[in-house]
């Protein structure tokens, strides 16, 4: 479920990443005054043009990956998109009729597509730039592990993040995120410059604008994650007004279970399990989490 949100940060930071280089570029074979430095006093920083250009840079960056999410994620996770009018499965065709069916009952005037992707793991996530271009893909492990009443929770749930529109509102979000990221990393890359002889600085700054970007991004993903693990109450609510209360707790209660298995089976924590967050770690790594604590979200359901 957290695949969503983990595809999306991965493709911002390479975005913005991106940006940085041909900027950089830009600058250094045109000549032009892309470094905001006024040679002044103090720290010698033009900060209403910096500000004005991390803001273009950050927002530009953000619905960059959004508009680039659901081929993204077609992409890494070799999603199989299902064409509800050919050949299909049984199993195929049931997925479809679900996804379609919550779509219409959570008042979506145009259906997402529907994937599979080949992956023992137990997951499912939605993408896509708007409602009308959305994705909803479940692993083939999903599909092979829980039963039928447990796939319409964790599907109406995944309908519910379409519905609720939170790839949009994280996007925005992020483009606040990325602001700042642009905006702090290129003034310690600027000041890092300032301790090296002059023909270095431009490399220095250079290096510096992106490793500091790139670690300030990290750094922005635990605001992002902790606005994640919030919507995820919210899916879970819209998921059990989608498919019932009993069939979202189910489906909860099968994950837990699933990663119950996983530990006692390898001794440790399923890799593809940890890394979507399908249930929240504890200690520092939680603030990583992109999904809350699965106790904590069957609890909130069973107090509805």
């Amino acid at each position: 479920m957290g695949k969503r949100v983990l595809l999306f940060l991965l493709t911002n930071i390479l975005v913005m990443t991106t940006i940085v280089i041909v900027w950089s570029l830009i600058v250094s074979y045109t000549g032009i005054n892309g470094s905001f430095q006024t040679g002044g006093p103090g720290l010698g920083i033009d900060f209403i043009s910096l500000g004005v250009f991390s803001l273009l840079v950050g927002f530009a960056g953000s619905f960059i990956s959004l508009a680039m999410s659901r081929m993204m994620a077609k992409w890494m996770m070799k999603v199989k998109v299902l064409d509800p009018d050919g050949s299909l499965t049984a199993q195929e065709r049931a997925v479809v009729e679900k996804v379609h069916r919550f779509s219409r009952a959570a008042g979506l005037t145009h259906m997402p597509q529907v994937g599979i992707y080949p992956s023992p793991e137990v997951n499912a996530f939605a993408t896509g730039p708007s409602k009308k271009k959305s994705l909803v893909a479940v692993s083939q492990g999903l599909l092979d592990n829980m039963d039928d009443d447990a796939v319409e929770g964790v599907i109406a749930h995944e309908v519910a993040h379409v519905s609720n529109g939170d790839m949009v509102t994280m996007t925005l979000l992020q483009g606040i995120v990325n602001t700042f990221v642009v905006f702090l990393s290129r003034i310690v890359a600027i000041v890092l410059s300032r301790f090296v002889r002059e023909d270095l600085q431009f490399i220095v700054q250079f290096a510096a604008i992106i490793v500091f970007q790139i670690l300030f991004s990290i750094l922005g993903s635990l605001v992002v994650s902790a606005y994640s693990r919030h919507r995820e109450f919210h899916a879970d609510r819209g998921g059990g007004d989608l498919a019932g209360n009993d069939k979202m707790a189910h489906a909860l209660r099968s994950l837990k279970a699933q990663v119950g298995r996983t530990n006692v089976k390898d001794h440790t924590d399923d890799s593809a399990v940890a890394t979507m967050k399908i249930s929240g770690k504890g200690g520092v790594m939680r603030l990583f989490s992109t999904h809350p604590d699965l106790d904590e979200r069957i609890a909130r359901l069973e107090q509805r």
